[in-house]
């Protein structure tokens, strides 16, 4: 009987838990594979992976499990600490005092519905493949490894951006509880604006008048979508729930309640918390560091301002940690296809958690958040928020109507003429809107275009898969208006957030082409050679 392995040590930093593959072992290796780029380029983007390998086959790259200890109440409130933050507390009183005005109700209906619709998406795919990598798993099961790795830079966006947006943010409430002006503790320097504040700490109804909400939207409805998109941000951090299916007792009754109970309470909140916001102060009076502290100073009631910027700081501190929580298993399933150095997605053997990949997310996000101001950061979470919700609802369409091996040719060329039709649609509602707020011609062109493909969708397509226990009702319709939505949204944020992200976009690409494509190139061909010799082994076992 052989021995069994010896257990590895967690802490190990050789070469091989960083860069195993074989296009790595050597300089002559590396060239050889770039001198392939373009084969290799090809087989990553047609290829696909399954539920099974996202959900079981990949967990071994971790060595460990998580454990499973969370249930629907777990998850709920892991859903409100991971999205009441800086979106809320911060970034209503900026939206409100530039862009919407006392609309500002209206903008947090408006990406609140959006997000609703994402979350119906989300849920399906949570049930379905529930694994720690999300957004990043589905994709790579529908839409490739390609499409997989341009969301997982949006998603390690997100999650770096994001928790150096709360880390600006408690800043500023943590200088308010001191009775100091929200930039007493950071230090100015000769950066670019946006950049040169150096951060290194990164019951309203009762007084309110009605004559503050007048006039009621003085930017106009540019102005309140333009804030919806940035708003945007405070709905951002449901899908972390998804990334707990892991560590979830019972994934296909928890999460959808998890997800759906969470966002539907937190919508409410967010509407109420904002009329009453612009309630207490006229909107040219409100703060953009600490709003809500501030406007309960200004109507008299000090000893609130600083009940509230406890609270306020209570809550950020809470999405700072539970943030760390899943966007740590977002970087270890990422780092289980080898998209990044498979030491990030080792799982603690006590503990049952990826510490590795944690530290990562809190590092990076630590720097950023030294650097960037709040508004900097906002726009440009926004941008890939949206894209991968965008893409998420894609993908689910893609799901529902087509299966490798099953559906005809013909029916997946129509599959693909109706999702360009109602994305290019959808841009152009979204670009005559930018262009042109106060037309109606150009809609009479798009808005029949993106109708007749999501009905052309429905009436000529066979939907290929049934859900097994919970999925998006209305569908195609549900998600083909959640692709609208967010690209109506992507399009109303101003052309700076576009730059930024088209700048991220192409370090991405540099990324993937000199190492991602590599690696996991590499992972997928390792994986087919294992399972023949196992098969090949199965045959053997079974012979005479």
């Amino acid at each position: 009987m052989d021995e069994a392995e010896p257990q590895r040590s967690y802490w190990r930093w050789s070469k091989q838990d960083f860069l195993p593959e074989e296009s790595f072992q050597s300089w002559k290796n590396y060239i050889t594979a770039l001198s392939q780029t373009q084969l290799r380029f090809k087989d990553r983007l047609f290829s696909r992976s399954d539920d099974a390998t996202e959900t079981e086959v990949l967990k071994k790259q971790s060595e460990n499990d998580m454990k499973r200890c969370l249930n629907w109440w777990d998850l709920i409130w892991f859903g409100f600490g991971s999205v009441i933050g800086a979106g809320i507390f911060v970034l209503t009183g900026q939206e409100a005092h530039n862009h919407a005005g006392s609309a500002i109700v209206l903008s947090y209906v408006a990406s609140g519905f959006s997000a609703m619709l994402s979350v119906f998406c989300y849920t399906e795919f949570a049930v379905e493949v529930p694994s720690a990598g999300g957004s990043f798993a589905y994709l790579r099961v529908e839409l490739g490894d390609f499409v997989a790795f341009l969301t997982a830079g949006n998603i390690l966006l997100e999650s770096v951006f994001g928790s150096a947006a709360v880390a600006r943010a408690w800043t500023s409430y943590f200088t308010n509880l001191l009775n100091r002006p929200k930039d007493s503790l950071r230090i100015r320097t000769s950066l670019k604006e946006g950049y040169n504040m150096l951060d290194p700490i990164a019951s309203g109804f009762a007084h309110a008048d009605t004559s503050n909400l007048t006039p009621f939207s003085p930017f106009g409805a540019k102005g309140v979508f333009q804030a919806a998109a940035i708003l945007y941000f405070a709905y951002g951090g449901f899908d972390n729930i998804a990334t707990m299916a892991e560590e979830t007792k019972n994934p296909s009754r928890d999460i959808p309640i998890g997800l759906v109970g969470s966002m539907s309470m937190i919508t409410v909140i967010y509407c109420l918390m904002a009329l009453s916001l612009s309630m207490m102060q006229k909107y040219t009076d409100i703060d953009t560091g600490a709003p809500f502290s501030v406007a309960f100073q200004s109507v008299g009631m000090k000893w609130a301002k600083y009940v509230v910027a406890f609270g306020a700081l209570k809550g950020m501190t809470t999405v700072l940690l539970v943030a760390r929580l899943a966007q740590a298993r977002y970087i270890t399933h990422i780092a289980r296809c080898h998209m990044i150095p498979p030491w990030f997605a080792l799982v603690h053997p006590k503990t049952g958690t990826p510490i590795n990949a944690t530290l990562l997310i809190t590092i990076a996000s630590s720097i950023i958040a030294f650097f960037s101001g709040l508004d900097v950061l906002a726009s440009l979470l926004s941008v890939s928020t949206l894209f991968v919700f965008m893409m998420i609802s894609v993908a689910l369409l893609v799901r529902r109507y087509y299966v490798r091996g099953v559906t005809p040719r013909e029916n997946l060329l129509k599959l693909v003429m109706f999702l360009m039709l109602i994305i290019a649609s959808s841009m152009g509602i979204s670009a005559y809107w930018g262009l042109r707020p106060n037309g109606w011609f150009g809609y009479t062109m798009t808005v029949p275009v993106w109708f007749l493909a999501t009905l052309g969708m429905s009436l000529f397509l066979t939907q290929q898969r049934v859900p097994r226990v919970w999925g998006v009702p209305l569908v195609p319709w549900l998600p083909s208006l959640s692709i609208a939505t967010n690209i109506f949204l992507m399009g109303s944020l101003e052309s700076d957030a576009f730059i930024r992200f088209g700048v991220c976009t192409v370090v991405m690409l540099i990324y993937y082409f000199l190492f991602g494509l590599h690696a996991t190139y590499d992972m997928a061909h390792q994986e087919k050679l294992q399972s023949k010799a196992n098969h090949i082994e199965t045959i053997k076992d079974a012979g005479p």
